[in-house]
Parts: structure tokens; C-alpha cells; sequence
């Protein structure tokens, strides 16, 4: 009976005559579910009608039926759509985008698990596959795609390497949410040069009509090279801090390993006297955000290491099984020394290490992550901490060299003595340009200590991937500012 009546209404509401014309109302038709393509692959709506929205990575016809893959970037792997003949279209091109609708079935083929029968598929957008940079049966490299800044996400490794980055960018958030440190927004324009080397771009308006108005903050302001005085600032009130965002340095270089703009992640520590409590937020950082990344990104990794770095999964896989080692920069001295390796550049105590000294003590202590600490204290910036030892004067500071990349985290304990903090300043000429950094020692100062890693280089380290304009949607270098 609840049927029937079911039935009428139905009837009922869908067939209506007004004004002498038979109008048909469709209420009791179901509207398709949208899916992403990562949901429609996972099989969650077995069955049902469904729409998904993309871009064509393959056309296959036939003649009876029709073959698409279809991805929308929520996966490495695209849905195979199936349809009639009848429903190809000449604008089904590689890199059109479509809307399909249809039933999703339980696959016959082993190559998936599903498959859309497609109802009607509408060409959202046209591709010129001739004119296309990307064709459908080659693989590109890295330095072919990299022309294409605004196109290389439509190809597969590059896709995987933005997916990466986010799920990347979500663990480390996570990492420090989960250990108590609060996320500080520090300035992208700043009246200070935090590591002293002079590399800043100048923030400045359009030239005036008013020369009063030419400076337009008063003070010379330039674009951040480090977000750390200003954490330092904020680790009066907070025990733990830390920031993540873009940072500017005005290097003129072109090399594989430098940017011009690129992603820093700081922490600042109060209440400690110890490198150590330094290194283990380093390495719990490092293995946490990697961790997650090995399981939420399993495919995208594997993109990487199977094609783009072959053998690197097994130095990945060694540096989370061990404990990261710790020398003295002295130490790290000694082993250069003792090394039948011819280096370009020299290895007496007091030199600034290189990207080939750094690679060497990462191959020496076993191709996994290594600190070094106790740098001479004239290589270090004016606000690490002096350990006033001697013959050797060094600073209580620390970076972390990984394999492939050399240095990936740099940090130090602060100087939190005055005295010794304002004799450096005066020594540098710095004591007015920085008289509220002396402010800080003057009002409930307490040891601390902090670092940075770069986020790209991160993604070097994890993905093997040899140049660091790979691992950034949009590199600036100089002499290169597309888009």
C-alpha cells in the first residue's frame, strides 16, 4: 500500500498539464554525486550515479566504445571513464577538461579496481594536443618541464611533487601543534638584516612626486631573510615559537641549490642552555614530518624514487632507522684532513665549510643526517651564543647536513648576556640598529635558542630531486621572475 502510494505521488508530481501543455517535472530524479578522483578510485560510491570533473590524460576510441583517463590532481592515478561510441567528440583531447556522468562499476580489468560507465561527458575546456608542450606518450624531465612554469602541473611528477609539498606543509604544522609550540606570522617586510650578509631586497615605492615622501616607512625596509629577531622577541612571552613562511635573499646565483625566494621553517626555544634540546626538535621534526609524509603520499614518493632518483628510497629508509650522529666542527676539521679527497676549496680550522665538505662528512658518517656543532665564532652572526673557549674561540651553534643536499637546518643558542651581547654589537657598529634586541636582555631575559631549516631543501633531501627550482611551484632566481 505505502508503495503504491509512493508510486502515485511520483506520477502524480512529475506529470502535470497547465494551460493545455503536458509539463514533465523531474522530482524524483537523482542528482549525480560530484566525487574527486582519489574518492570515485577508492570505490566509496559503488553503484551510485556520480560526476567528476578533470582533465583528460589519455583518449583511447575504439569502435564501439571509448577510452578516458581522467584526473583532477586529487590523485596519481587517473579514472578510467568508458562510454559509447556515440559520445566521442573531436574536442576530447589529451589536456581537455571534462565533466562526466555516469555509474561507477566495479572494474574487469586488473589494471583498476573501478571504472566510470560513462552517460554524457561535456567538454569543459579544449587543449590543442599539436600546440600542447606535454605530449601523451613521453616522459619529460625535470628541465624540460621547468620551461613551462605555468603549465608543469598538468604532468605527473610535478603534480606529485605539489602534493607532496602540501601533506609536507601540513606535518610540520602538526609536529609543532603537537608539542606545544604556537605559530607566530613574523613580517615579510623588515628594517633588519637578521644574517648580516647584506643580501636584501629593498622594499621602496614608485619614485615621489614629494621627495619628503621617499622613504616610504621612514627607514630603509626590505623583503625578510629571516623570520628569528622577530621570534626572538615573541620567546619573552612564549616558550616555544615558531614560524613558517617565505623568505628573500638577493644572491646573485643561478646554482641548483640556491632561490632567490624560498620557504623557511624557524623555532625558537626559551628556557635552555643545551644544543641538544636544539638537535632533538630538529631530528623529531625531521622524522615526524617524513613519516607522514612515507604514509599519506606513498604513490607521489614512489613516482620519485622509482623514475626520477632510482636508489634513493633505501638512504631515505637508512636515515629514519638511526640515530643522527653529532661531531664538533673540529672534528669535522680533522676528518677532511685525514681524507684522501681532493677539495676545492680548503679545510684549515676556521674555514666556512662547503657544499663539498658537507656531502663528504654526510658520506663518512654513514649517508645519514649529521650535526655539527661548535662553529669558530667569527663564522657565526652577532647573536650566537660565545662559549668563550680557547685556544679555539667558537659560538654554541649547530647545523644538520643531510645527504644530497649538504646543509638543511643551521641554529645556535642566543647570546642572553648583555654585556657580552652589547661588546659584539659595538664591536660590529651594530649597538644602535639593534638597541631593542638589547632591550630584550633587559626585561625578563632567559636562555634560549633556535634554528631554521629550508623547506625546500626538506624536499631535495626526502625526494633526491637534484635541483632546488624542482621542489617550488614558482622558482625566482636571478635573471628569472616569470609570471
Amino acid at each position: 500500500m505505502f508503495q503504491a502510494v509512493v508510486k502515485t505521488l511520483c506520477v502524480a508530481s512529475t506529470r502535470s498539464v497547465s494551460r493545455g501543455i503536458l509539463c514533465t517535472r523531474h522530482y524524483c530524479k537523482k542528482t549525480p554525486t560530484k566525487l574527486r578522483v582519489s574518492e570515485a578510485i577508492s570505490g566509496a560510491e559503488l553503484g551510485a550515479n556520480i560526476k567528476v570533473q578533470g582533465w583528460v590524460r589519455s583518449v583511447r576510441p575504439q569502435k564501439t566504445n571509448l577510452f578516458l583517463n581522467v584526473n583532477d590532481g586529487s590523485s596519481l592515478q587517473s579514472l578510467q571513464i568508458v562510454a559509447t561510441s556515440e559520445l566521442n567528440d573531436p574536442l576530447l583531447t589529451f589536456g581537455s577538461a571534462v565533466e562526466v556522468t555516469g555509474t561507477l562499476k566495479k572494474s574487469p580489468h586488473q589494471k583498476q579496481t573501478v571504472e566510470l560507465q560513462a552517460e554524457q561527458i561535456h567538454v569543459i575546456g579544449e587543449c590543442n594536443p599539436v600546440d600542447f608542450p606535454f605530449k601523451i606518450k613521453e616522459r619529460h624531465g625535470l628541465e624540460y618541464i621547468r620551461q613551462f612554469p605555468h603549465l608543469r602541473c598538468r604532468t605527473n611528477v610535478f603534480s606529485s611533487l605539489l602534493r607532496i609539498r602540501s601533506e609536507a606543509t601540513s606535518a610540520i604544522h602538526s609536529y609543532f601543534k603537537e608539542n606545544g609550540f604556537v605559530q607566530i606570522n613574523t613580517p615579510v617586510i623588515t628594517s633588519n638584516d637578521c644574517e648580516g650578509a647584506g643580501e636584501l631586497f629593498q622594499v621602496e615605492p614608485p619614485s615621489p612626486e614629494n621627495k619628503e615622501d621617499q622613504n616610504f616607512f621612514s627607514v630603509p625596509a626590505f623583503l625578510t631573510v629571516s623570520g628569528q629577531l622577530h621570534l626572538e622577541a615573541m620567546s619573552g612571552a612564549f616558550s616555544k615559537v615558531y614560524t613558517f613562511g617565505p623568505t628573500f635573499r638577493a644572491e646573485n646565483s643561478q646554482s641548483r641549490r640556491h632561490l632567490a625566494e624560498f620557504y623557511m621553517v624557524e623555532a625558537e626555544v626559551s628556557f635552555t642552555q643545551s644544543l641538544e634540546d636544539l638537535t632533538k626538535v630538529m631530528e623529531d621534526m625531521f622524522r615526524s614530518a617524513t613519516e607522514q609524509i612515507l604514509a599519506h603520499c606513498a604513490e607521489d614518493v614512489d613516482l620519485f624514487h622509482k623514475h626520477v632518483t632510482p636508489g634513493h628510497r633505501d638512504t631515505i629508509d637508512a636515515t629514519l632507522k638511526r640515530k643522527f650522529p653529532m661531531i664538533t666542527y673540529s672534528e669535522a676539521i680533522d676528518i677532511l684532513n685525514r681524507s684522501s679527497e681532493k677539495f676545492a676549496f680548503p679545510t684549515d680550522w676556521g674555514c666556512d665549510l662547503q657544499k663539498e665538505h658537507e656531502k663528504y662528512l654526510v658520506k663518512h658518517c654513514g649517508n645519514i643526517p649529521v650535526f655539527v656543532t661548535d662553529y669558530p665564532y667569527d663564522l657565526k652572526p652577532f647573536y650566537a651564543r660565545d662559549n668563550q673557549d680557547r685556544p679555539n674561540h667558537t659560538a654554541a651553534a649547530v647545523d644538520l647536513l643531510v645527504p644530497g643536499v649538504g646543509e638543511l637546518c643551521g641554529g645556535s643558542l642566543r647570546e642572553e648576556r648583555l654585556d657580552l651581547l652589547r661588546a659584539r654589537l659595538e664591536e660590529l657598529g651594530l649597538e644602535d640598529t639593534y638597541s631593542w634586541y638589547l632591550d630584550l636582555r633587559s626585561f625578563g631575559s632567559v636562555p634560549h635558542g633556535g634554528f631554521g631549516l629550508g623547506f625546500e631543501r626538506y624536499l631535495q633531501c626526502i625526494l633526491g630531486v637534484d635541483n632546488i627550482k624542482d621542489v617550488i611551484p614558482f622558482p625566482r632566481f636571478s635573471h628569472s621572475c616569470l609570471l
